[in-house]
């Protein structure tokens, strides 16, 4: 069975979020995935590359991650919905 994907072919729904946010905070690829890594996630430069251009699928474990980095809601990075106070997320 195929894994699943967005109406448009994408293999996951944070992309653009994801550019935002790293944008608004002024971190690059690079320094995110630095300070993932600091925070104990074995991600990189070009993982982060790729679910960037929606070329790669993320995993749980990776959206907790990024969620803790940003201290934002799983609904912030996956919507890019800010302050749904139902959706706490990593950010509580």
């Amino acid at each position: 069975m195929p894994k699943p994907r967005t109406k448009t072919g994408e293999k996951n729904l944070i992309g653009r979020n994801l550019i935002e946010l790293r944008r608004k905070h002024n971190f690059s690829q690079r320094l995110l995935a630095y300070k993932l890594q600091l925070n104990g996630y074995d991600m990189d430069k070009n993982v982060i590359t790729r679910i960037e251009t929606y070329n790669r699928y993320v995993t749980d474990i990776e959206l907790k991650a990024l969620c803790e980095v940003f201290d934002v809601s799983y609904g912030e990075l996956i919507d890019g919905a800010s302050g749904n106070s139902s959706d706490k997320g990593c950010a509580s």
